[in-house]
């Protein structure tokens, strides 16, 4: 790092050296240029800063530091802004005013560059390596999206090999997808914090991409510092930390189907660190767009006729969403004890009306679920700690989450409203219940830089969570209390070596150690409900790998990682959701051998940016833990079961090519096949099992993205920018169930897709006033993303946004 920063440093100091010499040497005999500035420039860490470039803004006076961090320029009297920069440091400007024949003494401080230790480098295309780093990551840039009516999921659909699956519209449940890994496999991290228990209103998609900076994927190997047990990979949100005197960001967006979205985000650091934020933003939607479905429709008897061929075209009725969340944080900055010390708060509060079950052609009228969640958290994080190298970052989070189910309907409806009088209370099953969740979340990183080649990473993440259930519906007054509770405790325990001798190259080596006790209730029962005694499991394992990376030409790099992982059962899968899933508390861990290739290419010549990424990536997990469907009486559920041994092998393409400031093009294709790898049925007998080598059901496994921007500086005033978005979005049909089951013509696939979304956005005055058009699903196809439930047909957004900053 150093050597570059010298090069880096030299050149341009040279460079002003050169130019100021030659201006100097022309105006000689002027009486203005004997004034002398001398100084010495420091970090904030007290350590000198040797080879940084110190010049006065718009001139060509200036010059490097030497080794002792001090530099000397001169210049003729007169006001300038004084200009200080270094590789690896936030550039600092000061104003200053030369006397005539004055020599000035300036001492500059300059503070690290966080974003630079994070090692991350998002390029203008919004999509880029995290650069050094040798694991298979990238970065994608919301900020780019600011001004869009997106949520963070729509952000996230850019990065290669990634997927979300939505059951509906706004609010609507979701699954992201890795590579081809599912749901459970990603884990989801704020600023580096888990977000295990973080309540439905705080889900990827209920996130406006105004609170992020940009989102980290990591790919199939993860590194340490994340304390996590993902097989498929970590999705980090990172915000924005760099250090504001003041400013307010606040939009509102209106749309199809009722769709209110607001967003407000203000907050300032004073001179003496002390520093407070807070972020709020609400969803609000009916979701009442068209679906297309047959109909039972009810006689004046109370008979039902169904004609299954018979295709409506219908509206939603019972699928209102909304939710409101204020996340406040109240700390200090840049203090010799911390670099960041913040106390957190997290209110969210959600109402979601269930319109159908995990089968369109199931219809509910009144079921409903709604909660709230509280959150304190602090946050400590500081640099060089009682000795130089030691950085050390921990957080901690408490989460009091209520959740309720209500299904008390003695109706039956279908699609167009109708309802007919059942006598029976519950739609899908008599329920009103309460769910209180706790869930703690601790993580200590501590990183120990030996010296300029070797660091060391030490990480702990500790996670409990306790589900306390009760049910209302014994009587209007008498509570019942579930009498098992389902208890969860994870420690999950990482330790990583780093060698980095030279920019060229760098490999990584680390060791996990995993461990989760659970408690909770298990039916003894055929049919797996009903008869529940207590269960206690503990599982520990140990998980291993490593990581490369090469420069092969300048940018041009290779990445190579394997890991030897483990993913823990999660709560949902151990104990459901009390109400369209069921849990299995016995469980047992996935363990995969992990594999990723990687080679990307970025470079620029001139005004022309190019992006090119290929990744292969290998997977052969036992005990893969799969979703099912089953029926029990008239009920239809969602349960988890471990399934033997599964194959994934893939692979993903991506390039972009920008030109200057004006356009930038570019895509993604991600091809991934999932195989049955369990040769005999279960039971040790030889009995070959039916599926055997066939692809897993119900994945996605060939899709894209693509997207081109045209942006026109300068339109209609200095500061106002034009922008053209078009991006769309292909997914090949997939296969519901088991291909080699059944008739060919009569098997459950979904369909071919193909989407397209425009986007006309206007920002005057360098962003401070923005406005935004969006069109989605312009062709209006049909969309599926889960078995046969249907998305939205087109729809229309519009999005005002202000942002005021100091």
């Amino acid at each position: 790092m150093k050597t570059i920063a010298f090069i880096l440093s030299l050149v341009t100091g040279i460079g002003s050296l050169y130019a100021q010499g030659h201006r100097g040497a022309h105006h000689h005999h002027h009486r203005g240029d004997r004034t002398v500035v001398t100084g010495r420039v420091t970090s904030t860490e007290k350590e000198t800063v040797d080879f940084a470039t110190v010049y006065l803004k718009g001139t060509s006076f200036g010059g490097a530091t030497d080794e002792k961090g001090q530099y000397r320029i001169k210049a003729p009297a007169g006001e300038y802004t004084l200009v200080v920069s270094a590789v690896g440091y936030q550039t600092l400007e000061k104003p200053v005013t030369l006397g005539d024949e004055e020599r000035l003494v300036l001492n500059l401080t300059i503070r690290p560059d966080i974003q630079q230790l994070e090692e991350v480098v998002v390029v203008s295309s919004g999509v880029s390596r995290v650069k050094r780093s040798a694991f298979n990551a990238v970065a994608v840039d919301a900020t780019e999206m600011q001004n869009t009516a997106k949520s963070l999921s729509d952000v996230l659909a850019k990065a290669p090999g990634m997927k979300l699956r939505e059951s509906g519209g706004v609010g609507s449940d979701m699954q992201l997808m890795l590579d081809g890994f599912s749901g459970k496999h990603v884990k989801v991290f704020i600023d580096g914090v888990p977000q295990e228990g973080a309540g439905k209103a705080l889900d990827l998609n209920n996130l406006p991409v105004n609170f992020a900076e940009r989102i980290e994927v990591y790919k199939g190997v993860v590194p340490v510092g994340f304390g996590t047990d993902a097989l498929g990979g970590v999705v980090n949100i990172v915000t924005n930390k760099q250090r504001r005197r003041w400013h307010v960001d606040a939009s509102y967006s209106y749309g199809s189907f009722n769709t209110h979205k607001s967003y407000v985000n203000f907050g300032q650091t004073l001179k003496n660190g002390f520093m407070y934020e807070v972020n709020a933003f609400q969803n609000y939607s009916d979701n009442d767009y068209y679906i297309d479905n047959y109909i039972t429709e009810f006689g004046e008897d109370g008979s039902e006729s169904t004609d299954t061929k018979k295709i409506y075209h219908v509206k939603r009725f019972n699928d209102t969403f909304h939710n409101e969340a204020v996340i406040g944080k109240i700390g200090v900055v840049d203090k010799s004890w911390a670099d960041r010390l913040a106390l957190g708060f997290n209110y969210s509060n959600y109402y979601k009306e269930i319109q159908t079950g995990v089968y369109q052609y199931i219809v509910f009228g009144q079921k409903h679920r709604k909660g709230h969640s509280f959150t304190p958290s602090l946050e400590y994080t500081k640099r060089n700690l009682f000795t130089r190298g030691l950085d050390v970052v921990a957080t901690a989070n408490y989460n009091h989450n209520i959740t309720q189910n209500i299904d008390t309907a003695t109706y039956k409806y279908n699609w167009l409203g109708d309802r007919k009088y059942t006598g029976t209370p519950g739609e899908q099953s008599y329920q009103n219940s309460e769910s209180k969740n706790l869930n703690w979340n601790a993580t200590f990183t501590a990183n120990y830089r030996i010296s300029r080649a070797h660091t060391l990473t030490l990480n702990h993440v500790l996670s409990t969570f306790k589900r306390t259930s009760r049910s209302y519906v014994e009587g209007s007054n008498k509570l019942s209390d579930f009498s098992i509770p389902k208890v969860t405790r994870k420690n999950i325990t990482g330790l990583s070596y780093r060698l980095m001798p030279t920019e060229k190259w760098n490999l990584s080596a680390f060791g996990k150690y995993y461990n989760q006790y659970n408690r909770g209730p298990v039916s003894q029962s055929s049919d797996g409900i009903g008869d529940y005694v207590s269960m206690t499991q503990r599982v520990s394992s140990l998980g291993y790998g490593a990581a490369g990376t090469y420069f092969i030409l300048d940018g041009l790099q290779a990445k190579v990682s394997y890991e030897k992982a483990y993913r823990l059962p999660t709560t949902d899968e151990l104990f459901g959701d009390e109400d369209l899933e069921a849990g299995k508390a016995d469980l047992r861990p996935e363990k995969s051998d992990n594999i990723n290739v990687n080679l990307s290419y970025n470079r620029q010549f001139g005004k022309h940016g190019l992006y090119l990424e290929g990744s292969f990536i290998y997977r052969d997990t036992r005990d893969y833990i799969q979703r099912g469907l089953d029926r029990v009486g008239g009920m239809s559920f969602g349960y988890y079961e471990n399934h033997g041994r599964v194959k994934t092998k893939g692979f993903n393409v991506s390039a972009r090519y920008s030109y200057g400031r004006w356009f930038n093009v570019g895509g993604t294709f991600n091809n991934t096949n999932i195989r049955d790898n369990e040769r005999y049925v279960a039971g040790g007998t030889q009995q070959e099992s039916l599926t055997y080598g066939q692809r897993m059901p119900n994945q996605p496994y060939m899709y894209a993205n693509f997207d081109a921007t045209l942006t026109w500086h300068g339109l209609w005033g200095k500061g106002n920018v034009l922008t053209l978005t078009y991006d769309g979005f292909y997914q090949h049909d997939f296969p519901l169930y088991w291909e080699a089951f059944g008739d060919a013509s009569t098997k459950s696939r979904v369909p071919e897709q193909l989407s397209h979304n425009l986007t006309l956005g206007y920002s005057l005055k360098n962003g401070r006033y923005n406005l935004s058009l969006e069109c989605r699903n312009l062709t209006d196809a049909k969309l599926y993303d889960n078995f046969s439930l249907q998305k939205a047909g087109r729809a229309f957004y519009g999005k005002v946004r202000v942002y005021f900053g100091g």
